[in-house]
This record gives structure tokens, sequence and C-alpha cells, in this order.
């Protein structure tokens, strides 16, 4: 990170994750109406045999709209709207490797009573735990 770029506050990263979140949950709900068929036009209740593998596809459709938006351009709809940019701390595109690793860390950061997010009001760089740890930074572009 240059000394122009300014890292993104703990708000800013709240807000776009609201915001992903709701364009993340209309297209979980078009991709599970895909599943139907299965379960002959029925929902695949935690109790059916099919629910751990629509649960894996969750988690893949999930990391695809990530990883797609941060390895082309850096920024998902909320990270635009917001003026957020995810950059590789090497000033390269993000790998879809690192992406994967950021997408798990925050995932478990999430889990863990947000507390790799709270990470950030610690850390003088203000970066939470799955930038450090995928080797990317969230800049705030205003």
């Amino acid at each position: 990170m240059t000394n122009e770029q300014k890292p993104a506050s703990l708000f800013k990263r709240l807000i776009v994750i609201g915001y992903d979140g709701l364009l993340l949950i209309a297209i979980l709900f078009i991709s599970t109406a895909f599943t139907l068929p299965l379960n002959g036009g029925e929902a695949i209740t935690s109790e059916h045999a099919l629910f751990p593998f629509l649960v894996i596809y969750w988690f893949l459709i999930s990391f695809v709209f990530y990883a797609w938006f941060w390895t082309h351009g850096g920024q998902t709809l909320g990270m635009k709207t917001w003026k957020l940019q995810l950059i590789s701390t090497d000033n390269k595109k993000i790998t879809w490797k690192q992406a994967f690793v950021r997408f798990c860390c925050a995932i478990l950061s999430t889990l863990l009573f947000g507390l790799g997010f709270i990470w950030s009001l610690l850390n003088e760089k203000k970066a939470a735990l799955h930038d450090i740890v995928s080797n990317t930074i969230l800049i705030d572009q205003n």
C-alpha cells in the first residue's frame, strides 16, 4: 500500500458486506430454484440426503460471486458503490488462490464472532485477518 492509498474502515467494510450480501442472497435464491427438480419440486431441508451437496453448491456459488469480481478489477458491486477496491500487496491482480484464501478466512472471521474483522481496529494498517492471510489490501478510493 502506498502513502496515498487509504485503508478501508471497518464501518465501510460492514456496509459493503450488507450491500453485497443482498445481491448474493438474490443469486442464491435463483440458483436454489434449479435444485427443486432434484426433490420433486420440494425444498431440500436439512434432513434430506442432498442437503450437504446443497450447502457445497451454495459455498461454490458464493465463492465464484466474490472471486470473479475480486479477480476482475478488485471490486464487487458493493465495493464499487462505496468506492473500495481490493488489491494485492504486491500490486498485481488478485489471483483465484488469493480470492479462495480470503473468502475462506472471511467466513472463519465471521464465524468467530467477527474477530477477524475486529482485528482491523487493532491493526495499524486497518487490515482484517483475511487481508493479512491472503496478502491483500482493501483500500478506500475516496
